[in-house]
C-alpha cells in the first residue's frame, strides 16, 4: 500500500515507536495481519497522529491514559517509550499513571506502574 497518508504515518510511527520496532512489525506481517498494519500506519498513525493540533507529547499523555483504562499492558509499554521519544519525561509519566489511579481505578494504575519500571529497567540496562 502506497498512499501519502501512510507514508506519513510510517514516518511519524517510526519516529514515535522506534524504526527498528515498526520494522520488524511490517517485517512479520502475513497476507492475514498486513492490512492491519496498513490500517494502524494509514489511519492511526498517518490520519490522527499527523494532525497538527496536538503536539506528540499530548497524544502520548492521552495514549497512555486510555491503554491503563483498557488494560493493554503490552501496548502500554510500547507506548511508554513512545512518549519518552516524545519528550515527555518519568516524572511525566508517573503523573499521568497517577491520574489513572483515580479515574481508571487502582488495580489498573498498579499494572501501569509495573509496566513503566519494566520499560524503564529495560532503557537503564541499555545505556550501561
Amino acid at each position: 500500500m502506497a498512499s501519502e497518508l501512510f507514508d506519513k504515518g510510517l514516518e511519524i510511527r517510526r519516529a514515535v515507536l522506534g524504526e527498528s520496532y515498526v520494522n520488524e512489525s511490517l517485517k512479520n506481517a502475513d497476507d492475514f495481519t498486513m492490512p492491519l498494519q496498513e490500517l494502524v500506519t494509514e489511519y492511526c498513525w498517518g490520519a490522527v497522529w499527523g494532525r497538527e493540533t496536538l503536539p506528540r507529547e499530548t497524544r502520548s499523555i492521552i495514549n497512555l491514559a486510555m491503554i491503563t483504562a483498557l488494560n493493554r499492558p503490552h501496548e502500554l509499554k510500547l507506548h511508554i517509550r513512545g512518549a519518552l521519544n516524545n519528550g515527555l519525561s518519568r516524572e511525566q509519566i508517573r503523573e499521568v499513571l497517577l491520574q489513572t489511579a483515580i479515574y481508571c481505578g487502582v488495580p489498573a494504575a498498579i499494572d501501569s506502574f509495573r509496566a513503566a519500571r519494566e520499560v524503564f529497567a529495560e532503557l537503564d540496562g541499555a545505556e550501561k
